[in-house]
């Protein structure tokens, strides 16, 4: 069974180690397992149930829920904006939450991984990711983990895909979570 993974990541910026993370998951995706990186997330605007009325949603807000909508599971991959999650992260995933109890998020299996400058690799903003899907609906998988630490020396010279540790490890988050949303 192919499964549709929805990669989106809380960085917006162009060189974002995160950001390489994603596009390696892309191609590290094992045999029934399809990676598809969420491009947009930027021109969404911050949630607001005043333009959250049918026939008023902004279109690319329309778009990222469709988007979710039609994925199997979800993968979010966040760097650590002053120990917690990243606005454009929180913002999406507000957006799929709605409307309540029926949103894009509701009952999709969603791992949460990902890269940051401290020594911790972003587990705090992680665990609030996991926290904020948890509530708006989503299945965050809890032991499905991955947090590098030292981003900006570790990948300084050295590209994610690069790096044999990593690209195994994305792999098997990859692989575990195709096999949980295979199950769903």
């Amino acid at each position: 069974m192919s499964v549709r993974i929805l990669a989106l990541v809380g960085s917006l910026r162009a060189g974002s180690h995160n950001r390489q993370l994603a596009e390696t998951a892309v191609k590290l995706a094992p045999s029934g397992a399809d990676v598809s990186l969420y491009e947009g997330l930027a021109e969404i605007p911050f949630y607001n149930e005043d333009i959250d009325v049918e026939g008023t949603v902004p279109a690319a807000a329309v778009k990222l829920r469709e988007a979710a909508a039609t994925a199997d599971a979800l993968l979010f991959f966040t760097p650590e904006y002053n120990g917690t999650i990243p606005a454009v992260l929180k913002n999406a995933i507000d957006w799929m939450s709605r409307p309540h109890g029926a949103g894009a998020l509701s009952g999709k299996p969603v791992a949460v991984v990902g890269t940051a400058y401290g020594q911790y690799g972003g587990v705090w903003a992680q665990d609030e990711a996991r926290k904020a899907v948890g509530i708006a609906g989503g299945k965050a998988i809890e032991d499905i983990k991955l947090s590098i630490p030292g981003s900006v020396v570790r990948f300084a010279e050295t590209h994610p895909a690069d790096d044999n540790e990593v690209a195994e490890q994305l792999t098997e988050v990859i692989t575990r979570l195709h096999t949980v949303a295979a199950r769903s």
